[in-house]
């Protein structure tokens, strides 16, 4: 069972509708025992770093996140990945969950480039993970204004808009984030979702 963590600033339906169609068993909770019973956890995420960090905290939640995604498969998507790294300067500096080395900045763009960024990009993979099957040259869907910034060891896979995107990074052991929304991307994204409940197993 994947507990799906319901603190208030995911897009929780639309990755729960999707586990649904794969036939992957979840339970939508913020309950601590949920949590800690749970084979897998996934973070969405969709707003503002310090507000999503707020409420996770208000909800006592940081610590048994840390604590179970040390133990067993952890997804973080979009702001839930941005969530994942040590801190972010969105709005003001805000401490993340420190499960990933690096820093969330906005994005630097490019001519022509409108941030947010918004809209389909293919992927590259960099260092193949346990979720990065199938993703070289696969085209994801992104919503997002900031990025993380961390070491080439832990990007798994990224884009490219003006700058190099990690798309999904890895902690090298049960962490995973996808800056991009699986749920929404299609037969790429429905894989990632099949690759990590394959872990969970």
């Amino acid at each position: 069972m994947i507990a799906v963590v319901d603190y208030g600033a995911g897009n929780l339906f639309s990755v729960t509708n999707a586990l649904d169609y794969l036939g992957i068993p979840s339970v939508l909770t913020k309950e601590p025992v949920q949590l800690e019973r749970a084979d897998g956890l996934i973070l969405p995420g969709v707003g503002a770093f310090p507000d999503a960090m707020r409420m996770l905290s208000e909800q006592g939640l940081t610590s048994v996140l840390c604590r179970q995604a040390k133990q067993k498969p952890f997804l973080g998507i979009c702001l839930g990945m941005q969530l994942m790294f040590e801190n972010s300067d969105e709005f003001e500096s805000c401490d993340g969950l420190s499960l990933i080395d690096g820093q969330v900045r906005r994005l630097q763009g490019g001519e022509g480039l409108k941030i947010p960024h918004m809209g389909w990009n293919e992927l590259h993979v960099q260092n193949p993970c346990a979720l990065s099957q199938g993703l070289e040259g696969a085209y994801v869907y992104f919503v997002h204004s900031y990025c993380a910034y961390t070491s080439a060891q832990r990007i798994s896979a990224y884009c490219e808009y003006g700058q190099k995107v990690p798309g999904l990074v890895y902690d090298g052991s049960y962490a995973f984030g996808a800056q991009f929304h699986p749920e929404k991307s299609g037969e790429a994204g429905l894989q990632i979702l099949k690759n990590f409940g394959a872990l969970t197993k």
